[in-house]
């Protein structure tokens, strides 16, 4: 195994034994939050801020133990939901440097994808820029190294959008 997805309620025993054999972690922040399901079961509210709680806890172990981690996502082929996607990026920045979060949604996720040999699902690398690799890029309006508020608003802040070689967006004139 060389990957774990979510893992909220990980023990620390767990977290070592995943970093003793470089297993990563691929994690997405649930916080009791705005973006949180609403529920009115009693049942249901405790096990969501459970969740909420282990998420704090799962970012604290894995940067104590060393565990490679990645941003993680259940946010496909839902347009609604895909607008939360940035915004959950963005909480990334509560346990780590914008610039640090930005490279787990990017580069560390490419490379754990790379581990997935003959069954990859691109046919070249990710999360590099570089001659040869798959790379999408993005001019933003907004400093990365300081803050990523600008995710939370993509129709204004992203500025240039170049994927696939391709420019899909440029308001940049």
């Amino acid at each position: 195994m060389k990957s774990i997805e979510h893992g909220q309620l990980a023990d620390e025993d767990t977290v070592r034994v995943m970093a003793d054999n470089g297993v990563w972690w691929s994690i997405q922040p649930f916080l009791a939050d705005e973006d949180s399901n609403a529920y009115t079961d009693p049942r249901q509210i405790a096990r969501q801020q459970q969740a909420a709680e282990g998420t704090v806890r799962a970012f604290d172990l894995a940067h104590k133990h060393g565990v490679n981690v990645v941003f993680g996502t259940d946010i496909l082929f839902n347009a609604q939901g895909g607008a939360l996607q940035g915004r959950n990026l963005a909480r990334l920045a509560r346990f780590m440097s914008p610039l640090e979060a930005l490279h787990k949604a990017t580069g560390a996720a490419g490379a754990l994808l790379a581990l997935s040999g003959d069954r990859a699902p691109y046919a070249g690398t990710l999360g590099v820029i570089r001659e040869d690799a798959l790379a999408d890029l993005l001019v933003i309006e907004g400093d990365p190294e300081t803050d990523l508020a600008w995710l939370e608003t993509p129709d204004t802040s992203l500025r240039l959008i170049l994927k696939g070689g391709r420019i899909v967006k440029d308001t940049l004139a």
